[in-house]
Protein backbone atom coordinates (compact mmCIF):
# COMPACT_ATOMS: atom_id res chain seq x y z
CA UNK A 1 0.00 0.00 0.00
CA UNK A 2 1.18 3.18 -0.98
CA UNK A 3 2.22 5.74 2.07
CA UNK A 4 0.01 8.31 1.17
CA UNK A 5 -3.04 6.05 0.90
CA UNK A 6 -1.42 4.74 4.03
CA UNK A 7 -1.66 8.17 5.95
CA UNK A 8 -4.89 9.14 4.42
CA UNK A 9 -7.19 6.04 6.40
CA UNK A 10 -4.64 5.90 9.35
CA UNK A 11 -5.96 9.62 9.98
CA UNK A 12 -9.42 8.81 9.15
CA UNK A 13 -9.62 5.71 11.87
CA UNK A 14 -7.55 8.45 14.40
CA UNK A 15 -10.31 11.04 13.44
CA UNK A 16 -12.96 8.13 14.02
CA UNK A 17 -12.62 5.69 16.20
CA UNK A 18 -11.88 7.93 20.01
CA UNK A 19 -15.40 9.33 18.82
CA UNK A 20 -17.09 6.26 18.09
CA UNK A 21 -15.63 4.44 20.93
CA UNK A 22 -16.27 6.92 23.22
CA UNK A 23 -20.18 6.99 22.10
CA UNK A 24 -19.79 3.12 22.12
CA UNK A 25 -19.15 3.38 25.94
CA UNK A 26 -21.67 5.58 27.06
CA UNK A 27 -24.70 4.25 24.73
CA UNK A 28 -23.37 0.73 26.47
CA UNK A 29 -23.32 1.73 30.01
CA UNK A 30 -26.56 3.88 29.54
CA UNK A 31 -28.28 1.23 27.88
CA UNK A 32 -27.23 -1.21 30.47
CA UNK A 33 -28.27 0.96 33.42
CA UNK A 34 -31.35 1.38 31.66
CA UNK A 35 -31.99 -2.32 30.86
CA UNK A 36 -31.16 -3.40 34.72
CA UNK A 37 -33.17 -0.27 36.40
CA UNK A 38 -35.68 1.50 34.68
CA UNK A 39 -38.82 -1.06 34.64
CA UNK A 40 -37.97 -1.25 38.84
CA UNK A 41 -37.94 2.38 38.79
CA UNK A 42 -40.69 3.37 37.40
CA UNK A 43 -43.15 1.20 39.08
CA UNK A 44 -41.11 2.33 42.09
CA UNK A 45 -42.10 6.32 41.20
CA UNK A 46 -45.58 4.38 40.41
CA UNK A 47 -46.21 3.79 44.00
CA UNK A 48 -44.78 6.70 45.47
CA UNK A 49 -46.86 8.72 43.26
CA UNK A 50 -50.11 7.02 44.02
CA UNK A 51 -49.72 7.71 47.45
CA UNK A 52 -49.25 10.87 47.18
CA UNK A 53 -52.18 11.29 44.73
CA UNK A 54 -54.70 10.74 47.46
CA UNK A 55 -53.84 13.64 49.46
CA UNK A 56 -53.45 16.69 46.45
CA UNK A 57 -56.84 15.86 45.54
CA UNK A 58 -58.29 17.52 48.51
CA UNK A 59 -59.99 20.44 46.78
CA UNK A 60 -59.16 22.32 50.25
CA UNK A 61 -55.61 22.96 48.60
CA UNK A 62 -56.64 24.80 45.82
CA UNK A 63 -57.94 28.40 47.52
CA UNK A 64 -56.58 31.05 48.86
CA UNK A 65 -54.88 31.27 52.29
CA UNK A 66 -55.30 27.42 52.69
CA UNK A 67 -53.65 25.25 55.29
CA UNK A 68 -50.39 23.04 53.52
CA UNK A 69 -48.93 21.57 56.18
CA UNK A 70 -49.61 18.36 55.37
CA UNK A 71 -48.74 18.79 51.88
CA UNK A 72 -45.24 20.05 53.42
CA UNK A 73 -45.25 17.03 55.46
CA UNK A 74 -45.09 14.84 51.91
CA UNK A 75 -41.98 16.94 50.12
CA UNK A 76 -38.74 16.37 50.20
CA UNK A 77 -35.17 16.39 48.84
CA UNK A 78 -36.09 13.33 46.26
CA UNK A 79 -39.87 14.43 45.98
CA UNK A 80 -41.39 18.35 44.91
CA UNK A 81 -45.32 19.56 44.79
CA UNK A 82 -46.06 22.31 42.78
CA UNK A 83 -50.63 23.88 43.10
CA UNK A 84 -51.68 26.06 40.51
CA UNK A 85 -54.83 27.83 40.31
CA UNK A 86 -57.40 26.98 37.42
CA UNK A 87 -55.87 30.43 35.80
CA UNK A 88 -52.23 29.51 35.83
CA UNK A 89 -50.91 31.30 39.08
CA UNK A 90 -48.89 29.56 41.35
CA UNK A 91 -50.44 28.15 44.74
CA UNK A 92 -47.26 26.22 46.31
CA UNK A 93 -44.38 25.26 44.98
CA UNK A 94 -41.72 23.05 47.66
CA UNK A 95 -39.08 23.50 44.02
CA UNK A 96 -37.28 26.24 44.55
CA UNK A 97 -36.71 26.69 40.95
CA UNK A 98 -40.31 28.19 40.38
CA UNK A 99 -41.26 31.14 41.93
CA UNK A 100 -44.37 31.03 43.78
CA UNK A 101 -45.36 34.58 42.79
CA UNK A 102 -45.24 33.74 39.26
CA UNK A 103 -47.84 32.63 36.55
CA UNK A 104 -47.30 30.22 34.06
CA UNK A 105 -49.15 29.83 30.85
CA UNK A 106 -52.21 27.47 31.25
CA UNK A 107 -50.98 26.12 28.08
CA UNK A 108 -47.82 24.55 29.56
CA UNK A 109 -49.39 23.68 32.70
CA UNK A 110 -52.26 21.78 31.08
CA UNK A 111 -49.51 20.20 28.67
CA UNK A 112 -48.78 16.33 29.10
CA UNK A 113 -51.67 15.58 31.51
CA UNK A 114 -51.87 12.86 33.38
CA UNK A 115 -48.28 11.00 32.18
CA UNK A 116 -45.72 9.93 34.33
CA UNK A 117 -42.82 11.60 32.40
CA UNK A 118 -39.35 10.49 32.82
CA UNK A 119 -37.07 13.09 32.38
CA UNK A 120 -32.79 12.89 32.94
CA UNK A 121 -33.19 13.69 36.81
CA UNK A 122 -36.71 13.65 37.83
CA UNK A 123 -40.29 11.52 36.93
CA UNK A 124 -42.84 14.24 36.52
CA UNK A 125 -46.95 13.91 36.55
CA UNK A 126 -49.55 16.91 36.39
CA UNK A 127 -53.80 16.26 36.94
CA UNK A 128 -56.44 18.54 37.33
CA UNK A 129 -58.59 18.21 40.42
CA UNK A 130 -62.35 19.03 40.36
CA UNK A 131 -65.04 19.18 42.34
CA UNK A 132 -68.68 18.79 41.30
CA UNK A 133 -67.29 19.29 37.42
CA UNK A 134 -65.94 22.52 37.97
CA UNK A 135 -61.93 22.63 37.61
CA UNK A 136 -60.12 24.02 40.75
CA UNK A 137 -56.17 23.59 39.62
CA UNK A 138 -53.74 21.65 38.98
CA UNK A 139 -50.85 19.41 40.99
CA UNK A 140 -47.43 18.84 39.58
CA UNK A 141 -45.67 16.19 41.14
CA UNK A 142 -41.79 15.88 40.21
CA UNK A 143 -39.98 12.57 41.52
CA UNK A 144 -36.01 13.14 41.47
CA UNK A 145 -34.05 10.03 40.00
CA UNK A 146 -31.18 10.56 42.57
CA UNK A 147 -29.95 6.99 42.17
CA UNK A 148 -30.03 7.06 38.90
CA UNK A 149 -28.91 10.48 38.08
CA UNK A 150 -25.33 8.98 40.59
CA UNK A 151 -25.35 6.27 38.52
CA UNK A 152 -24.94 7.70 35.44
CA UNK A 153 -22.34 10.52 36.63
CA UNK A 154 -20.06 7.84 38.15
CA UNK A 155 -20.65 5.93 34.59
CA UNK A 156 -20.07 8.88 32.64
CA UNK A 157 -16.41 9.68 34.41
CA UNK A 158 -15.91 5.47 33.58
CA UNK A 159 -16.89 7.08 30.22
CA UNK A 160 -14.21 9.74 29.76
CA UNK A 161 -11.36 7.66 31.52
CA UNK A 162 -12.23 4.76 28.99
CA UNK A 163 -12.34 7.73 26.28
CA UNK A 164 -8.86 9.02 27.61
CA UNK A 165 -7.90 4.94 27.45
CA UNK A 166 -8.82 4.82 23.95
CA UNK A 167 -6.77 7.38 22.90
CA UNK A 168 -4.21 6.88 24.62
CA UNK A 169 -4.06 3.21 23.34
CA UNK A 170 -4.61 4.72 19.49
CA UNK A 171 -2.10 7.00 19.98
CA UNK A 172 0.31 4.58 20.92
CA UNK A 173 -0.67 2.01 18.26
CA UNK A 174 -0.27 4.28 15.59
CA UNK A 175 3.12 5.85 16.95
CA UNK A 176 4.63 1.91 16.34
CA UNK A 177 2.73 1.91 13.31
CA UNK A 178 4.43 5.40 12.32
CA UNK A 179 7.76 4.14 13.59
CA UNK A 180 7.81 0.59 11.95
CA UNK A 181 6.13 1.87 8.28
CA UNK A 182 8.15 5.25 8.18
CA UNK A 183 11.00 6.29 10.72
CA UNK A 184 12.78 2.55 10.51
CA UNK A 185 12.80 2.45 6.86
CA UNK A 186 13.69 6.15 6.60
CA UNK A 187 16.32 5.83 8.81
CA UNK A 188 17.68 2.61 7.90
CA UNK A 189 18.12 4.33 3.74
CA UNK A 190 19.63 7.58 5.25
CA UNK A 191 22.35 4.75 7.04
CA UNK A 192 22.88 3.01 3.43
CA UNK A 193 22.87 6.55 1.86
CA UNK A 194 26.09 7.49 4.24
CA UNK A 195 27.57 4.35 3.92
CA UNK A 196 27.59 5.01 0.38
CA UNK A 197 29.13 8.16 0.28
CA UNK A 198 31.72 6.93 2.31
CA UNK A 199 32.81 4.47 -0.95
CA UNK A 200 30.90 1.22 0.08
CA UNK A 201 29.03 -0.47 -1.56
CA UNK A 202 25.14 -0.73 -0.45
CA UNK A 203 22.60 -3.83 -1.12
CA UNK A 204 19.53 -2.86 0.60
CA UNK A 205 16.24 -4.46 1.49
CA UNK A 206 13.98 -2.11 0.88
CA UNK A 207 13.31 -2.39 -2.42
CA UNK A 208 11.02 -5.41 -1.61
CA UNK A 209 8.51 -2.78 -0.55
CA UNK A 210 5.55 -1.61 -2.62
CA UNK A 211 5.26 2.02 -1.45
CA UNK A 212 7.31 5.28 -1.68
CA UNK A 213 10.10 3.82 0.48
CA UNK A 214 11.04 0.92 -2.19
CA UNK A 215 10.73 3.16 -5.01
CA UNK A 216 13.27 5.46 -3.42
CA UNK A 217 15.06 2.68 -2.34
CA UNK A 218 14.77 1.38 -6.17
CA UNK A 219 16.24 5.26 -7.12
CA UNK A 220 18.81 5.12 -4.80
CA UNK A 221 20.18 1.69 -5.89
CA UNK A 222 19.90 2.77 -9.69
CA UNK A 223 22.11 5.91 -8.40
CA UNK A 224 24.51 3.85 -7.04
CA UNK A 225 24.73 1.79 -9.83
CA UNK A 226 25.20 4.59 -12.06
CA UNK A 227 27.86 6.33 -9.78
CA UNK A 228 29.59 3.63 -9.56
CA UNK A 229 29.70 3.15 -13.09
CA UNK A 230 30.54 6.70 -13.69
CA UNK A 231 33.47 6.38 -11.11
CA UNK A 232 34.61 3.13 -13.04
CA UNK A 233 34.49 5.21 -16.20
CA UNK A 234 36.44 8.55 -15.07
CA UNK A 235 38.99 5.77 -13.00
CA UNK A 236 39.29 4.32 -16.97
CA UNK A 237 40.03 7.91 -18.37
CA UNK A 238 41.99 8.94 -15.55
CA UNK A 239 44.20 5.97 -16.38
CA UNK A 240 43.84 6.38 -19.98
CA UNK A 241 44.85 10.05 -19.58
CA UNK A 242 47.81 9.11 -17.46
CA UNK A 243 48.52 6.64 -19.73
CA UNK A 244 48.61 8.98 -22.49
CA UNK A 245 50.36 11.42 -21.17
CA UNK A 246 53.60 8.72 -20.42
CA UNK A 247 53.10 7.25 -24.13
CA UNK A 248 53.55 10.72 -25.85
CA UNK A 249 56.20 11.92 -24.06
CA UNK A 250 57.58 9.21 -24.83
CA UNK A 251 56.84 9.00 -28.25
CA UNK A 252 57.82 12.73 -28.34
CA UNK A 253 61.17 11.66 -26.53
CA UNK A 254 62.35 9.71 -29.47
CA UNK A 255 62.47 12.27 -32.57
CA UNK A 256 63.21 15.07 -29.88
CA UNK A 257 66.42 13.14 -29.09
CA UNK A 258 67.50 12.35 -32.51
CA UNK A 259 66.74 16.20 -33.62
CA UNK A 260 69.19 17.17 -30.69
CA UNK A 261 71.32 14.89 -31.71
CA UNK A 262 71.55 15.56 -35.75
CA UNK A 263 71.62 19.61 -34.38
CA UNK A 264 74.72 19.09 -32.36
CA UNK A 265 76.44 17.24 -35.56
CA UNK A 266 75.87 19.97 -37.68
CA UNK A 267 77.60 22.16 -35.34
CA UNK A 268 80.69 19.91 -36.64
CA UNK A 269 82.51 21.71 -39.40
CA UNK A 270 84.07 18.17 -40.32
CA UNK A 271 80.62 17.19 -41.87
CA UNK A 272 80.13 16.83 -45.79
CA UNK A 273 77.80 19.64 -47.60
CA UNK A 274 76.34 16.34 -48.30
CA UNK A 275 75.94 15.26 -44.64
CA UNK A 276 74.35 18.24 -43.59
CA UNK A 277 71.89 18.40 -46.13
CA UNK A 278 70.85 15.12 -44.94
CA UNK A 279 70.90 16.02 -41.41
CA UNK A 280 68.78 18.86 -41.82
CA UNK A 281 65.98 16.69 -43.72
CA UNK A 282 66.23 14.38 -40.90
CA UNK A 283 65.32 16.84 -38.38
CA UNK A 284 62.39 18.74 -40.54
CA UNK A 285 61.32 14.98 -40.79
CA UNK A 286 61.72 14.21 -36.82
CA UNK A 287 60.08 17.92 -36.54
CA UNK A 288 57.12 17.07 -38.85
CA UNK A 289 56.50 13.50 -37.36
CA UNK A 290 55.93 15.77 -33.45
CA UNK A 291 54.05 18.41 -34.97
CA UNK A 292 51.77 15.73 -36.16
CA UNK A 293 51.79 13.74 -32.79
CA UNK A 294 50.76 16.93 -31.20
CA UNK A 295 48.24 17.44 -33.50
CA UNK A 296 46.61 14.51 -32.77
CA UNK A 297 46.79 15.04 -29.02
CA UNK A 298 45.07 18.37 -29.23
CA UNK A 299 42.89 17.30 -31.50
CA UNK A 300 41.95 14.13 -29.56
CA UNK A 301 41.41 16.53 -26.52
CA UNK A 302 39.19 18.86 -28.30
CA UNK A 303 36.73 16.27 -29.16
CA UNK A 304 36.50 14.69 -25.84
CA UNK A 305 35.12 17.70 -24.62
CA UNK A 306 31.22 17.99 -24.71
CA UNK A 307 30.60 21.12 -25.42
CA UNK A 308 32.61 21.21 -28.73
CA UNK A 309 30.68 21.50 -31.67
CA UNK A 310 31.57 20.55 -35.64
CA UNK A 311 30.25 23.57 -37.34
CA UNK A 312 29.01 21.58 -40.23
CA UNK A 313 28.18 23.41 -44.22
CA UNK A 314 26.35 22.56 -47.02
CA UNK A 315 28.72 20.88 -49.56
CA UNK A 316 27.94 19.34 -53.11
CA UNK A 317 28.93 16.03 -52.92
CA UNK A 318 30.87 15.68 -56.23
CA UNK A 319 32.54 18.77 -56.38
CA UNK A 320 33.69 18.37 -52.34
CA UNK A 321 35.14 14.53 -52.73
CA UNK A 322 36.74 15.27 -55.93
CA UNK A 323 38.89 17.91 -53.91
CA UNK A 324 39.50 15.84 -51.22
CA UNK A 325 39.82 12.87 -52.75
CA UNK A 326 43.35 14.90 -54.72
CA UNK A 327 46.74 14.62 -54.23
CA UNK A 328 47.23 11.81 -52.79
CA UNK A 329 48.84 9.90 -55.99
CA UNK A 330 51.89 11.18 -55.48
CA UNK A 331 52.16 10.75 -51.87
CA UNK A 332 51.27 7.10 -52.10
CA UNK A 333 53.97 6.42 -54.74
CA UNK A 334 56.69 8.24 -52.38
CA UNK A 335 55.38 5.82 -49.96
CA UNK A 336 55.72 2.70 -52.42
CA UNK A 337 52.25 2.75 -52.87
CA UNK A 338 49.96 2.79 -55.96
CA UNK A 339 46.57 4.61 -55.88
CA UNK A 340 43.36 3.41 -57.20
CA UNK A 341 40.64 6.24 -56.31
CA UNK A 342 36.83 6.24 -57.06
CA UNK A 343 34.08 9.28 -56.60
CA UNK A 344 31.15 8.02 -57.67
CA UNK A 345 29.01 10.54 -55.73
CA UNK A 346 25.59 12.93 -56.09
CA UNK A 347 23.84 15.07 -53.82
CA UNK A 348 24.25 17.83 -51.06
CA UNK A 349 25.76 17.20 -47.82
CA UNK A 350 26.96 18.88 -44.83
CA UNK A 351 30.12 18.49 -43.76
CA UNK A 352 32.97 20.05 -41.55
CA UNK A 353 35.64 20.42 -44.49
CA UNK A 354 38.66 20.49 -42.78
CA UNK A 355 38.10 18.04 -40.49
CA UNK A 356 36.59 15.79 -42.66
CA UNK A 357 40.02 15.88 -44.85
CA UNK A 358 42.02 15.32 -41.25
CA UNK A 359 39.78 11.56 -41.36
CA UNK A 360 41.08 10.82 -44.89
CA UNK A 361 44.51 11.74 -43.87
CA UNK A 362 44.58 9.37 -41.24
CA UNK A 363 42.92 6.80 -42.55
CA UNK A 364 45.62 7.54 -45.53
CA UNK A 365 48.45 7.55 -43.33
CA UNK A 366 47.32 4.24 -41.46
CA UNK A 367 46.42 2.64 -44.61
CA UNK A 368 50.48 3.27 -45.79
CA UNK A 369 51.77 2.10 -42.04
CA UNK A 370 49.94 -1.32 -42.23
CA UNK A 371 50.23 -2.36 -45.56
CA UNK A 372 52.17 -3.92 -47.93
CA UNK A 373 54.58 -2.22 -50.20
CA UNK A 374 53.96 -2.42 -54.28
CA UNK A 375 50.59 -3.04 -53.48
CA UNK A 376 47.71 -0.90 -54.49
CA UNK A 377 45.65 1.27 -51.72
CA UNK A 378 41.80 1.85 -52.70
CA UNK A 379 40.25 5.11 -51.60
CA UNK A 380 36.74 5.99 -52.85
CA UNK A 381 33.66 7.85 -52.36
CA UNK A 382 30.65 6.59 -53.47
CA UNK A 383 26.80 6.67 -53.17
CA UNK A 384 25.14 4.17 -50.62
CA UNK A 385 24.12 1.21 -52.56
CA UNK A 386 27.64 0.99 -54.58
CA UNK A 387 31.13 0.28 -54.39
CA UNK A 388 34.20 0.36 -56.36
CA UNK A 389 35.18 -2.46 -58.51
CA UNK A 390 38.78 -2.52 -56.62
CA UNK A 391 36.61 -3.59 -53.35
CA UNK A 392 37.35 -7.02 -51.71
CA UNK A 393 34.54 -9.44 -51.70
CA UNK A 394 34.38 -9.91 -47.97
CA UNK A 395 34.14 -5.55 -47.22
CA UNK A 396 30.71 -5.63 -49.79
CA UNK A 397 28.55 -7.21 -47.45
CA UNK A 398 29.41 -4.58 -45.20
CA UNK A 399 27.97 -1.66 -47.48
CA UNK A 400 24.41 -2.28 -46.18
CA UNK A 401 23.34 1.32 -45.66
CA UNK A 402 21.15 2.60 -48.88
CA UNK A 403 20.95 5.84 -48.30
CA UNK A 404 24.17 8.28 -48.13
CA UNK A 405 27.31 7.85 -48.88
CA UNK A 406 30.51 5.84 -48.23
CA UNK A 407 34.08 6.66 -47.72
CA UNK A 408 35.96 3.73 -48.32
CA UNK A 409 39.98 3.31 -47.66
CA UNK A 410 41.36 0.04 -48.04
CA UNK A 411 45.11 -1.44 -48.31
CA UNK A 412 46.56 -5.04 -48.87
CA UNK A 413 48.36 -6.69 -46.13
CA UNK A 414 48.39 -9.02 -43.28
CA UNK A 415 45.14 -7.62 -42.30
CA UNK A 416 44.09 -7.84 -38.36
CA UNK A 417 42.15 -10.40 -36.20
CA UNK A 418 38.81 -10.00 -35.01
CA UNK A 419 40.26 -9.54 -31.31
CA UNK A 420 42.66 -6.57 -32.92
CA UNK A 421 39.67 -4.92 -34.80
CA UNK A 422 37.32 -4.69 -31.59
CA UNK A 423 40.51 -2.75 -30.02
CA UNK A 424 41.71 -0.79 -32.83
CA UNK A 425 39.13 2.14 -32.37
CA UNK A 426 40.14 2.55 -28.71
CA UNK A 427 42.55 5.30 -28.47
CA UNK A 428 46.69 4.60 -28.06
CA UNK A 429 46.30 1.12 -29.01
CA UNK A 430 48.43 0.43 -32.44
CA UNK A 431 49.28 -2.64 -33.82
CA UNK A 432 52.42 -5.03 -33.06
CA UNK A 433 54.84 -2.63 -35.38
CA UNK A 434 55.90 -6.02 -36.61
CA UNK A 435 52.88 -5.36 -39.27
CA UNK A 436 54.08 -1.77 -39.86
CA UNK A 437 56.07 -0.42 -42.86
CA UNK A 438 59.79 -0.44 -41.69
CA UNK A 439 58.15 -1.11 -38.05
CA UNK A 440 56.43 2.72 -37.63
CA UNK A 441 54.92 3.61 -34.97
CA UNK A 442 52.53 6.72 -34.34
CA UNK A 443 50.73 8.14 -31.40
CA UNK A 444 47.53 5.13 -31.52
CA UNK A 445 45.30 8.71 -32.14
CA UNK A 446 44.32 8.42 -35.75
CA UNK A 447 41.42 5.92 -36.16
CA UNK A 448 39.95 7.13 -32.86
CA UNK A 449 40.36 10.90 -33.92
CA UNK A 450 38.38 9.85 -36.97
CA UNK A 451 36.13 8.01 -35.69
CA UNK A 452 34.54 10.90 -33.52
CA UNK A 453 34.99 13.39 -36.32
CA UNK A 454 32.72 10.89 -38.38
CA UNK A 455 30.51 10.49 -35.22
CA UNK A 456 30.21 14.23 -34.86
CA UNK A 457 28.42 14.32 -38.62
CA UNK A 458 25.98 11.55 -37.70
CA UNK A 459 28.07 9.17 -39.05
CA UNK A 460 29.16 5.86 -38.45
CA UNK A 461 32.64 4.03 -38.90
CA UNK A 462 33.64 0.19 -39.50
CA UNK A 463 36.48 -1.83 -40.15
CA UNK A 464 36.59 -5.01 -41.86
CA UNK A 465 39.67 -7.16 -42.52
CA UNK A 466 40.30 -10.67 -43.40
CA UNK A 467 44.03 -11.82 -42.25
CA UNK A 468 46.26 -12.69 -45.17
CA UNK A 469 44.43 -9.92 -47.21
CA UNK A 470 43.93 -6.76 -46.07
CA UNK A 471 41.93 -4.31 -44.15
CA UNK A 472 39.08 -1.89 -44.93
CA UNK A 473 37.86 1.12 -43.38
CA UNK A 474 33.94 1.83 -44.29
CA UNK A 475 33.03 5.74 -43.29
CA UNK A 476 29.02 6.49 -43.58
CA UNK A 477 27.67 9.48 -43.63
CA UNK A 478 24.21 10.68 -43.99
CA UNK A 479 22.74 12.98 -46.64
CA UNK A 480 22.20 16.85 -45.99
CA UNK A 481 18.21 16.92 -44.87
CA UNK A 482 18.67 21.12 -44.97
CA UNK A 483 19.06 21.58 -41.51
CA UNK A 484 22.83 21.98 -40.09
Amino acid sequence: MKIKTWLLITFFIVMILPIAGAYSLYVWINAYYQDKNGVAEYFEKLTELNQVKSVLENPMYYTKNADIKDIEALTNDHLAITLYSKSGLFLYSSNPLKSVSGIDSKDSIFKGLYELKQNYNAFTYKEPVYQDGELLGVYEIQLVRTDWVKGVESRSWLVIASSILLFLLIYFAVMMLLNRRLNRPLHELMRQMRAFAKGEHVESNLVARKDEIGELAQTFLAMQDEIEIARTHLKAEQQQKELMIASISHDLKTPLTAIQAYAESLQSKTLSEEQQDEYRQIILTKSETMKHMLEDLLMYTLLQSTSYHLELVAVDGAEYFEMALSDYEQLCKDQGFMLEVTCDIEGMYAVHPKQLQRVIDNLMSNAWRYGAVDTAIGLAAVNAGKSPIWCFDFVKPALTMQEGMYLIVQNCGQGVNKEGIEKLFEPLYQADTARTKAGERGTGLGLNIAKQIIEKHGGTVELVSKEGYGTAVLCWLPPYEGEI
